[in-house]
């Protein structure tokens, strides 16, 4: 499995099941990777088409195989509200390297199309270490010099 750094460009979002019957939803993403965790900061009275445009970096070891992104309403005074998630597999970006914007659905709790968000991913794999470099040059065209 890889390791690295992974990037997430958080864009925005769009046709999200508004929450909040009186006035504009403020949305603000959770997103996580296994056990790291970053928010996004509240899109405040935007509603149904948030735009956040933030970055977010993880460390990626092995065994990670998807991003997952909660979308949350804040509500300031009481709980904030979930209004749906996705969970973006891993495995093409470990391939590709790089995955432009692309819209994904957001699902409710009872996998109910209630929108789409707009992410984009980049993956750099970790440098093999210089202990293991030094070994593949020794080694090249199955000779060793003695010393």
């Amino acid at each position: 499995m890889p390791r690295g750094t992974l990037e997430v460009l958080l864009v925005s979002a769009k046709g999200l099941e508004n929450t909040d019957f009186l006035c504009n939803m403020d949305p603000y993403a959770i997103i996580t990777c296994r056990t790291q965790e970053q928010k996004s900061s509240v899109a405040s009275g935007k509603g149904t088409e948030p735009e956040w445009n933030e970055n977010f970096v993880f460390s990626i070891s092995d065994g990670v195989s998807e991003l997952n992104i909660k979308i949350m309403d804040s509500d300031g005074a009481t709980a904030d509200d979930f209004v749906g998630e996705v969970s973006i597999p891993l495995e093409p970006l470990f391939m590709e390297g790089n995955l432009p914007p692309t819209a994904y659905n957001v699902v409710s709790s009872d996998q109910t199309y209630c929108g789409e968000i707009r992410v984009g991913l980049t993956f750099t794999p970790e440098e093999t270490s210089y202990a293991d470099r030094d070994f593949e040059a020794e080694n090249f065209g199955g000779w060793k010099e003695s010393g």
